[in-house]
């Protein structure tokens, strides 16, 4: 049954992380600048509050250094030793251009990916933490990225302009570009009754299952929107699951069940839910003949999303040199709906969910909850 770890925090837990190290320590960052590192027990390890106590928006240990954790606050990332938090070992003031709101390592721990308000995203290359990017292609927030496994070069990213891109990082531009906007709308074209609403897809949180080539997109419109990359980086399919009644808040990936491609969500409904996505037509090309439909050509985005309400009107423009670039995205691409989906677990936690983080506590398959308070839940998964 579910589990609390209680007294690691004062405010509300914002972001979650697991070491992959054998001793599994877990990380967690909270309102004004708190940091605790549990066992997998769920006892406090250690607990630092960072100077000028901006919100942890972010926590990623070091998948080639075990004894580096990395924790974004305000427009810093500050590495910590998560067995011995005293002050930071490092910190980057300015990693961020704005406030940060995600953090990315890839395979090797060479570079870290900073999304922050401002809808860049800066690559720091390690060591010495000297940004080598700056990828400027949202016009909004951006709230997510993540690596592709395997591909250090690859990396991801999403927003709340709706657009997630792909990037190569030898280059500044996007490889491909997808605005959900656009898949939303035609797909509400066909299925909107009289009165229904629908929030805009927002992308709160991106993942990408361990193969490399699957990715899924918490949304707004409560959908997980997937996508499966092809040879040579190129999009080859889109589709998406309705995962939850609200908001979807976060959605991860599960390394450590029987395939890659088990997806844990959370949403603003207060649901959490563990999907089995080998069978969805965008993970298995040959279950789409049943449920194929044609994507939309892609449209310029000229999307308004609503900002963070403490943020001004930062908007910026893509290079108009650079717009064609913006690209054959959906012109090859199909999307495909999955069939009566049905999540093979599902948790009512009751309150919004900030952060999930799939983890093997004592040997068991896990997921951490963040919700809006102080304490942490942990669930397991062993039913499956």
């Amino acid at each position: 049954m579910a589990r609390q770890w209680s007294e690691g925090h004062s405010t509300p837990i914002l972001c979650v992380g697991a070491s992959p190290a054998p001793e599994g320590l877990l990380a967690s960052g909270s309102e004004g600048g708190e940091v605790t590192v549990w066992s997998q027990e769920g006892t406090i390890i250690g607990h630092l509050r960072l100077h000028g106590e901006d919100d942890c928006t972010s926590v990623v240990f070091s998948p080639a250094a075990p004894g580096q954790l990395y924790v974004s606050h305000g427009d810093t990332v500050s590495v910590l030793d998560p067995r011995n938090l005293k002050s930071p070992a490092e910190e980057f003031h300015g990693a961020g251009e704005e406030e940060i709101n995600a953090l990315a390592l890839n395979d090797t721990g060479s570079a870290l990916a900073v999304a922050d308000d401002s809808g860049a995203v800066r690559v720091l290359e390690f060591p010495g933490g000297k940004v080598c990017r700056t990828l400027r292609r949202h016009t909004n927030i951006c709230s997510s990225v993540a690596f592709r496994p395997q591909r250090p070069n690859n990396l991801l990213s999403a927003g709340l302009d709706m657009q997630v891109m792909l990037w190569g990082l030898q280059k500044t531009r996007p490889l491909w570009t997808l605005n959900l906007q656009d898949v939303a709308e035609e797909e509400d074209d066909h299925q909107q009754r009289p009165g229904q609403l629908f929030n805009p897809p927002l992308v709160h949180c991106v993942s990408v299952a361990s193969c490399g080539n699957i990715v899924g997109c918490a949304a707004e419109d409560g959908r997980v929107h997937l996508m499966r990359i092809g040879s040579g980086s190129k999009l080859e399919q889109q589709g998406a699951v309705k995962a939850h009644s609200q908001g979807a808040s976060q959605a991860h990936f599960v390394n450590f069940l029987s395939h890659p491609y088990w997806l844990v969500t959370g949403g603003n409904d207060g649901q959490v839910a563990l999907w089995d996505l080998s069978k969805h037509p965008v993970v298995t090309p040959e279950a789409k003949a049943k449920t194929r439909v044609t994507a939309p050509p892609r449209r310029k985005g000229k999307s308004k999303a609503k900002r963070k309400e403490q943020t001004q009107d930062k908007a910026k423009t893509p290079e108009k040199e650079e717009k064609e670039v913006e690209d054959e995205v959906a012109a090859g691409s199909e999307e495909v709906m999955e069939e009566k989906p049905g999540p093979k677990l599902s948790i009512n936690h009751e309150d919004k969910v900030n952060w999930l983080c799939p983890a093997v506590l004592k040997g068991e398959p896990s997921v951490v909850v963040a919700d809006q308070s102080s304490s942490l839940t942990v669930y397991p998964l062993s039913q499956l």
